[in-house]
């Protein structure tokens, strides 16, 4: 007779199934990375308030493109071309606010266009050509960071314009500069970080509370599947491209009031830690699980811990290889847990 296994199954044991929740192990990683920025402190510079809020001010950028990311990558997708989008709005936005003297509000809604016409062609590429999307975005990436420096000359876009006798002419900076780069509350919290917790909150509530939202889902979690069902699979894949767009244009003209000017080159890699910030926060690379709360964990995780190397005087060199090395290991837990 048949003896039953005293052993008990990994799937079926309540401790294990715990840990193996995404938002566990992405608040597990989080708390790991602070308890080492409590023991690498740095004479105690990360228990002082002002490291956090500077934390939370530098990450708030990759922050926003990942909330973009996200939608994407629930899809099965990816979007290679955040950070030149960030780049070229960066442009765009310092050439119409700055030298153009448009009025903010419609300097920033033709740069929200600009972003959503970028994020939704890269969506009509890979529907209506069946290109793959990294393929897609890739070309996006350079068509969008050639545009970027077509635009602006190959130059920074700043308020020091100068003139055909080589002087330069000052330029009074546009209101919304200031604004966008304001801390608020006592200088406590950046406007930044305001406009990342904002997206946040808009993707939340697209993913968790909108019929689109679900139909994403459907698509990364069985694209065939989904279609059968009555999903419009390339309407809601370009949906999702065109809100990565988005989501980069608002931070390229976050990244525009910060520096002051609008740089051609801004955004270079970035969308690598913006990729980095997803994955390590837990939503699937395979498409079909995620969602904001995981990427809101991803991005103190990836923030706490550049500033931890930051203010411990670690090399980039050193840096990137360790950003590296965690975005192995993450990808490497999300397919052990789906075999």
């Amino acid at each position: 007779m048949h003896q039953p296994t005293k052993s008990v199954s990994l799937q079926r044991h309540p401790l294990l199934r715990v840990l193996a929740l995404p938002f566990t192990r992405a608040l597990l990683a989080l708390g790991l990375i602070f308890l080492l920025g409590l023991i690498f402190n740095a004479d105690g510079a990360f228990l002082k308030w002002g490291t956090h809020r500077d934390m939370l001010r530098q990450i708030s950028v990759y922050g926003i493109l990942a909330c973009g990311l996200t939608v994407v990558i629930i899809t099965a997708g990816i979007d290679l071309s955040v950070g030149s989008v960030l780049g070229l709005v960066a442009v765009l936005f310092s050439i119409l606010s700055i030298h153009l003297q448009w009025s903010s509000p419609l300097a920033v809604v033709v740069c929200l266009a600009a972003g959503i016409l970028c994020g939704a062609a890269s969506g009509l590429a890979i529907t209506a050509f069946g290109m793959q999307p990294f393929i897609a975005t890739l070309a996006m990436m350079v068509f969008a960071r050639g545009l970027a420096k077509y635009v602006s000359g190959g130059q920074k876009i700043s308020n020091y314009v100068q003139a055909p006798d080589g002087s330069f002419t000052y330029l009074q900076l546009p209101k919304v500069f200031e604004v966008l780069d304001a801390r608020l509350f006592g200088g406590n919290i950046a406007a930044v970080t305001l406009i990342f917790l904002l997206c946040l909150c808009l993707t939340g509530v697209l993913l968790a509370f909108m019929r689109h939202g679900r139909y994403l889902y459907a698509i990364g979690g069985n694209e065939s599947a989904a279609a059968l069902s009555g999903v419009p699979v390339n309407k809601m894949k370009i949906l999702a491209y065109a809100v990565s767009g988005l989501f980069a244009a608002v931070a390229g003209i976050c990244q525009a009031a910060q520096e002051y000017q609008g740089d051609p080159e801004a955004g270079a890699t970035y969308e690598l830690s913006a990729i980095a910030i997803v994955v390590i926060g837990g939503t699937s690379l395979m498409g079909g699980r995620g969602g904001v709360l995981l990427t809101l964990l991803g991005t103190l995780t990836i923030g706490y811990l550049e500033k931890i190397l930051s203010i411990n005087a670690v090399g980039e060199a050193s840096r990137l290889m360790l950003t590296g090395g965690i975005v192995v290991t993450a990808v490497a837990l999300q397919r052990l847990r789906r075999q």
